[in-house]
């Protein structure tokens, strides 16, 4: 790294890292389910995890959006020697800090499929679903403010690596046309040759 400068990752990028493992083994987890019995029944089951999942999409997208909301009005421009962290790099290192427990989450969906079908699945998916919602309303900040947002890397390695956690002084900002992921986390699409 260049003297002087920060490793920095995309605010939302972080967000977002987790969405596609939570969905994914959600869904395989309630799938699994399904087939189960359980104590109360497949129709409850389902029924109690369709609810489940809006309450736990609504719970995991909406906290915290003030704290977010201030850092992105305290932003300081990242500097010259400052080094933006690509998006895949991001993506990678926090499913590998958070491996174990997603994958405690999933053996705590297929087993609560004991009880209530599906239920548990439902409820990881909706935390994929929720943790979408909450990197698109950065995306929508993004763009209102015509900036991308960054967050020290040094401080996500601290604390669960929240990019809203207590650590967490001010993020950094950018044009929009920074680094490789676009307003909201999403892969940028190359640029089309003519």
């Amino acid at each position: 790294m260049a003297r002087g400068g920060q490793g920095l990752a995309r605010v939302a990028v972080v967000v977002r890292a987790g969405a596609a493992p939570m969905w994914w083994l959600g869904v395989v987890a309630a799938g699994v389910g399904v087939l189960l019995p359980g104590i109360t029944g497949r129709r409850i089951g389902v029924l109690a995890g369709a609810a489940l999942f809006i309450v736990v999409a609504a719970a995991v997208a909406l906290p915290r959006r003030k704290r977010y909301a201030a850092l992105a009005r305290g932003t300081v421009r990242a500097g010259r020697n400052d080094v933006l962290q690509d998006r895949a790099v991001t993506t990678r290192n926090w499913r590998r800090g958070h491996r174990w427990w997603l994958l405690l989450a999933f053996l705590a969906a297929l087993g609560s499929a004991l009880a209530v079908p599906a239920a548990g699945g439902m409820v990881l998916a909706g935390a994929g679903v929720g943790l979408w919602l909450k990197a698109a309303w950065l995306g929508r900040r993004e763009r209102a403010g015509d900036e991308l947002l960054w967050v020290r890397v040094d401080w996500l390695s601290t604390r669960g690596g929240s990019p809203a956690g207590k650590p967490v002084k001010a993020y950094r900002s950018t044009g929009i046309a920074a680094g490789d992921a676009t307003p909201g986390g999403r892969r940028r699409k190359p640029a089309a040759l003519v």
